[in-house]
């Protein structure tokens, strides 16, 4: 069976230093971002065009921009409004990753040492874990590491 790592990571809260650390020490290939925006000035050091740059730089690793693997905007508003309750929010995205992707294939190979990118500090309530835990069941060699 093939075997292959996915980590994920949060930039929140995190100096770059620490964030780009993490990242080299982890051996990533690749960034994919999860985010629907990614290029809010708030995004500091990791809006799109920066964060592509210092990927470039000091780790030597691809970026891809992956919204379709984020929440709809109202799924977000509604659970960031407290509309909806997390496992609401987690069951309704899980259906619409499994809308989005039925006929999809993946592959451990594709996966293995890419890091999926969000902004929350941890991913207990993030969607990044949510994407990576529905992954996992699409391969079940893929092991999921949170930085």
């Amino acid at each position: 069976m093939d075997e292959g790592i996915l980590f994920t990571i949060g930039f929140t809260k995190k100096s770059a230093e620490s964030f780009f650390t993490m990242l080299e020490r982890s051996g990533i290939r690749a960034i994919i971002d999860v985010r629907l925006q990614n290029t809010s000035h708030l995004a500091g050091f990791t809006k799109k065009e920066d964060l592509i740059f210092f990927l470039n730089r000091i780790i030597k690793c691809e970026y891809m921009h992956r919204p379709e693997w984020a929440p709809t905007a109202a799924l977000l508003d509604a659970y960031k409004k407290k509309e909806i309750a997390w496992g609401d929010y987690a069951s309704q995205f899980d259906q619409l990753l499994q809308e989005r992707f039925a006929r999809k294939d993946f592959s451990i190979q594709a996966l293995d040492r890419t890091c999926l990118l969000c902004s929350e500090v941890t991913a207990d309530c993030c969607h990044r874990r949510l994407v990576a835990e529905w992954l996992q069941r699409q391969l079940p060699g893929l092991v999921v590491q949170h930085l």
